[in-house]
């Protein structure tokens, strides 16, 4: 397996809305190891598969806490079907390094999927993992945790960021 490069903003494949995943094959499973190794590596907490090149419907995630048993979390074509409540957590993305910011989400969500077998899958969850899952999803719907950001934080990321890339370029 190989690591995979982590697409950053502004580059386009952040924004195109990911296909669903017709066949669980070869290829995707491959993708999956190759997520699972690139967001561990990272390292990070969750990781959706247009954030390293691959406009596909398949996230990936692991709170890799102590009070969160469930290890190694995959989602294809997952989608949303319950949410409620609300909460306000400092979020960052390996696809927007070293910006955090607060952003609110759902409090809890009921995601259905796919695991990597093709099995029909139900999770319910709240607090970290609700959030993390909704930002991983908003990730295939070609959305950014920057897009939740009210104008003048988004104003000033924009200018910190275009700082930032002519520096890198310098």
């Amino acid at each position: 397996m190989a690591c995979l490069q982590i697409c950053t903003y502004p580059d386009p494949i952040l924004r195109r809305k990911a296909e669903p995943v017709t066949t669980i094959d070869r290829d995707i499973h491959r993708l999956i190891d190759e997520m699972a190794e690139t967001m561990y590596s990272a390292p990070g907490i969750g990781l959706a598969a247009n954030q390293v090149g691959k406009a596909q419907r398949v996230l990936v995630v692991d709170l890799q806490r102590p009070e969160y048993d469930r290890g190694l979390l995959v989602l294809v074509n997952p989608k949303i079907v319950a949410a409620s409540g609300e909460t306000t957590y400092e979020e960052g993305c390996l696809s927007v390094p070293e910006f955090f910011s607060n952003v609110k989400r759902y409090e809890q969500v009921t995601v259905q999927a796919m695991d990597k077998d093709g099995n029909p899958v139900e999770v319910s969850a709240s607090g970290l993992l609700a959030v993390v899952l909704q930002h991983e999803i908003d990730h295939l719907e070609g959305r950014l945790f920057i897009d939740h950001l009210g104008t003048i934080t988004r104003e000033l990321f924009k200018r910190k960021w275009k700082k930032r890339l002519k520096e890198d370029k310098a």
